[in-house]
């Protein structure tokens, strides 16, 4: 049984990383490279059937609820400065959770600034449902 688990990787909000130097502070050839390993992570996947999707997020943003019949949404943003920000996610289904947490690993290897890697905390969350680590 497989199961799905999306990855995300955050702007702020995890514990600091070792390579810990923004984006917007990369060379575009630090940039450039960051995102050919993801792409690269993501065709290797493909490969293996374990690829759902994923996708890059602007950090801008806003929070939306709800206010009452025939009232208009509140919302509160944009958040750019906010401590806990989606930078993006990508989503994978996989055989087992240990599986989900050696990808993730993977991923956070991705290179940054002088090409090391970067080292970022990703937030590994299963979708609602039986784990295919659960026995019967």
């Amino acid at each position: 049984m497989m199961a799905k688990y999306l990855l995300l990787k955050h702007y702020r909000g995890a514990p600091t990383p070792p390579n810990d130097v923004p984006m917007e502070r990369w060379t575009p050839e630090e940039v450039t490279a960051h995102v050919q390993y993801m792409e690269d992570f993501a065709a290797r996947l493909r490969e293996t059937g374990e690829y759902v999707d994923s996708q890059a997020l602007s950090p801008e943003g806003m929070f939306v609820r709800y206010d009452g019949p025939g009232r208009p949404p509140v919302t509160d943003g944009p958040f750019l400065e906010t401590k806990d920000l989606i930078a993006g996610w990508m989503v994978i289904d996989v055989e087992s959770h240990q599986r989900a947490l050696e990808l993730a690993g993977e991923l956070s290897a991705a290179p940054g600034a002088g090409g090391d890697p970067i080292h970022e905390w990703l937030e590994v969350r299963p979708f609602y449902g039986v784990s295919p680590d659960a026995t019967e």
